[in-house]
């Protein structure tokens, strides 16, 4: 079964964080919104850590020796274009010996109503075979781009363990996501779990387009 860690569930920084994505009163800076994804993210990897595989490592100090842990897990942060690129870098404050991997995942809306498909048009990734994915999405709406991202990246090899990572996440993006996700080797991160989507399928009370927020309205 896929465990899911909802850090909301536990007050901490997080929440004062998360406060000011939401707040339109100061979510209009971009420049703050952009570093409290980056912030959340370096929690996240953080949090995420504790659940890696270790050994023991001697290294020389100035003054003996000292054996400390180091993670045996490689690593590859993989994330969804655009709106995925401050809390990705926030991740890679903190597994900066990671490999990175990017997929552009994508509405294109149909010529009438909110219908649209998710596309994927571009990846560039290393070897995958037996590492640990780490795919970080700030917003999961529905969990289609989630989806498409992780089958794109597996071109390039199967994952020995899988973190799927988000800032919000919808209650049907999580209930889609643990069905399509390999259940022996994934686990759900979120800041928080909003109730619904509304027709446009953006995430409510969420925060509104991340990716607009982030670096300016697209056309």
């Amino acid at each position: 079964m896929i465990e899911i860690i909802n850090l909301d569930n536990t007050p901490s920084l997080v929440n004062r964080f998360m406060r000011e994505l939401r707040d339109t009163s100061i979510q209009t800076d971009p420049l703050r919104f952009r570093r409290n994804l980056e912030r959340i993210g370096e929690i996240m990897a953080y949090e995420i850590s504790k659940r890696l595989d270790y050994h023991n490592e001697e290294i020389i100090t100035p003054l003996s020796k000292v054996n400390i842990k180091e993670t045996s897990e490689k690593i590859v942060l993989a994330t969804i274009l655009r709106a995925g690129l401050p809390f990705h870098n926030g991740f890679l404050n903190y597994f900066d010996h990671a490999e990175n991997a990017f997929v552009s995942a994508y509405r294109k809306y149909k010529e009438k109503g909110d219908k649209f498909d998710v596309l994927v048009e571009y990846l560039a990734s290393p070897d995958i075979e037996g590492k640990t994915l780490i795919i970080v999405d700030p917003m999961l709406a529905t969990g289609s781009s989630m989806e498409l991202g992780y089958r794109a990246l597996l071109n390039n090899g199967t994952p020995a363990k899988i973190h799927v990572a988000s800032v919000i996440a919808s209650q049907q993006a999580m209930d889609y996501i643990v069905k399509v996700m390999p259940e022996d080797k994934t686990t759900i991160w979120t800041a928080a779990i909003d109730p619904e989507i509304n027709s446009h399928s953006y995430i409510v009370p969420g925060l509104g387009d991340a990716g607009d927020l982030a670096y300016g309205v697209k056309l």
